[in-house]
C-alpha cells in the first residue's frame, strides 16, 4: 500500500520524503520527479522482544511513500492523475516562515493551502461523476438495469456531497453502496494526513501547533489526521548517531523524532495494524488490516500456513516480556489457543500451528 506525498513547491516535501525513506534524491532534478521509497514503522516493542530471543534478524513493518512532485498550477492535472495510484495522501503544508524561501502563493497561509488542494480533489471527482452520470442516463433510457440504477443513486449522493464542498472521505457509505463506485478511484475519498512543517523555533511546541496556528478546521474529521513536524530538525537528526539524536531531542523536550509519529499516523490512517512473531531466527512485525481474523493473518506470513491452519497460540507482547519466555507465559496461563475466526489484536505475539 502506498501513500502519496504532495504539496506546493518549497514546502519541504522532498526533504521529508528523503529523511523518511533514506532514499537518494538528486538535487539537480528538483521537486518535480516522482520517487518511491520505503520507511520502517518505528516499533520499540520489537527491540524489547528481540532481547528475549537474540534473533539473527529483526524485521519491521513498512510503509511505502511516493513523492509525487510539487503541485504547481500548470501541471495540476498530471499530479492529480498520479494520485489515483496511491491508497492515502500525505499533504505537506508549509507553516514555517523563511523570507529566503519564497512561498508559491506569496504568503504563508496553511489553512488556505489545505483548502485549495482539497477543492482541486473535489472538482476532479465532481467532473468524473458528471461524465459517468451522463453515460448512465443514456444507458438507462435504452433499458432498465438494477445495477445501473444503484450506481446512479450512489453517484448522485456523492455529487451532492461534493457540491457542499465536502470530500468523499467524509461521506459514510454502506458496503453495498461502495461496490458500484469502487473502480472510480475518487481522489477526495483517499484518507488524508496533513503534515504541518514548522520552523525550528517551534520544535519544542509541536503538540500545540494546531491551536496556535488556528488549524482546528483540519482536525477531528473522518479519515483524516494531522501531524506536526519540524523538517529542518528532522534533517539534522537524520545525520546524527542515536546518542547525539537523543541529546538534541531532549534539548527540545521531545521523546522521539516527529517522523516516527508521521509514519505511525500514516499506518493507522490506512487502517493497518501489526502483530508479531518471535523466535531465534527472526523477530518480526507483520502488517494486516484492522479486524483481520487469525487465518487471514496466517496468510500474511505464507499461503501454506493459511491453508493448513490448525490454531493460533496468542500471547500479549507485554505478558511475554514479563514472563521471559513463551514456556513461562504458558505456565502462567497467559497463552491462549484461538481458532480461525479470532480477530487479531494490535500487539499480539502469535505462533501459528498448521499442517503440511
Amino acid at each position: 500500500m502506498q501513500t502519496g506525498i504532495i504539496g506546493l513547491p518549497q514546502v519541504g516535501k522532498t526533504t521529508l520524503f528523503r529523511i523518511l525513506t533514506k532514499a537518494h534524491v538528486d538535487p539537480a532534478k528538483g521537486g518535480q520527479e516522482t520517487r518511491v521509497g520505503v520507511a520502517k514503522v518505528p516499533e520499540p516493542r520489537l527491540v524489547e522482544l528481540a532481547k528475549l530471543y537474540n534473533p539473527k534478524k529483526i524485521t519491521y513493518a513498512t510503509v511505502q511513500y511516493v513523492d509525487l512532485g510539487g503541485m504547481q498550477k500548470e501541471r495540476m492535472r498530471d499530479s492529480l492523475a498520479s494520485l489515483r495510484e496511491v491508497d492515502a495522501i500525505a499533504h505537506v503544508i508549509r507553516v514555517f516562515d523563511d523570507p529566503s524561501v519564497p512561498h508559491a502563493e506569496g504568503t504563508v497561509d496553511p489553512l488556505r493551502d489545505a483548502t485549495n488542494l482539497e477543492l482541486e480533489l473535489i472538482l476532479s471527482d465532481h467532473e468524473q461523476i458528471d461524465k459517468r452520470l451522463e453515460r448512465l442516463e443514456k444507458d438507462l433510457r435504452k433499458k432498465a438495469d438494477k445495477q445501473f440504477e444503484l450506481e446512479k443513486t450512489v453517484l448522485e449522493k456523492c455529487k451532492a456531497h461534493l457540491e457542499a464542498e465536502k470530500p468523499l472521505r467524509e461521506l459514510p457509505l454502506t458496503a453495498e453502496e461502495r461496490k458500484p463506485i469502487g473502480g472510480f478511484l475518487f481522489l477526495s475519498q483517499r484518507p488524508m494526513l496533513y503534515v504541518l512543517n514548522l520552523g525550528d523555533e517551534e520544535a519544542g511546541e509541536l503538540d500545540t501547533a494546531v491551536e496556535r496556528h488556528k488549524l482546528g478546521a483540519l482536525q477531528g474529521r473522518p479519515n483524516t489526521a494531522v501531524v506536526a513536524v519540524c523538517g529542518r530538525l528532522e534533517a539534522e537528526l537524520a545525520e546524527m548517531n542515536d546518542a547525539e539524536a537523543a541529546e538534541l531531542l531532549a534539548s527540545y523536550g521531545l521523546k522521539e523524532p516527529g517522523l516516527n509519529r508521521l509514519i505511525r499516523a500514516t499506518y493507522d490512517l490506512m487502517g493497518l495494524t501489526s502483530f508479531f512473531t518471535a523466535g531465534e531466527p527472526e523477530v518480526r512485525a507483520w502488517t494486516i488490516h484492522k479486524n483481520t481474523n487469525a487465518v487471514k493473518a496466517a496468510g500474511a506470513i505464507h499461503s501454506d500456513i493459511e491453508k493448513g491452519f490448525i490454531r493460533a497460540e496468542v500471547v500479549r507482547w507485554n505478558d511475554l516480556l514479563a514472563a521471559g519466555s513463551l514456556g513461562a507465559a504458558r505456565e502462567k496461563a497467559q497463552v491462549r489457543l484461538e481458532g480461525k475466526e479470532y480477530i487479531v489484536q494490535e500487539g499480539d505475539v502469535i505462533l501459528f500451528r498448521h499442517s503440511g
